[in-house]
C-alpha cells in the first residue's frame, strides 16, 4: 500500500492514547483503529481536521506516500 499513515507516531509524540483521541474526535476507538493499523480505505476530510485539530498537525504528518 503506497499510502502509510503515520497516526501512531503522532500519538506518540503528543502523548494521547488510542481511546482518548477517539473520544475527542468523536469516532469510536475501533474505527479510530482501522486508520491507525492503515486498514482503511478511506477518511472523511472531517474527520481528518478533527485529528489535526486535536494532534495540532497538518494532514502531511499524518499520511505518507511511499
Amino acid at each position: 500500500m503506497p499510502v502509510v499513515v503515520n497516526l501512531d507516531i503522532m500519538m506518540a509524540r503528543r502523548k494521547i492514547t488510542l481511546s482518548e483521541l477517539a473520544e475527542r474526535i468523536g469516532i469510536t476507538p475501533a474505527n479510530l483503529s482501522i486508520l491507525k493499523t492503515g486498514k482503511a480505505k478511506a477518511i472523511r476530510f472531517s474527520t481528518l481536521e478533527a485529528i489535526c485539530r486535536v494532534l495540532e498537525c497538518q494532514p502531511g504528518d499524518l499520511l505518507e506516500y511511499k
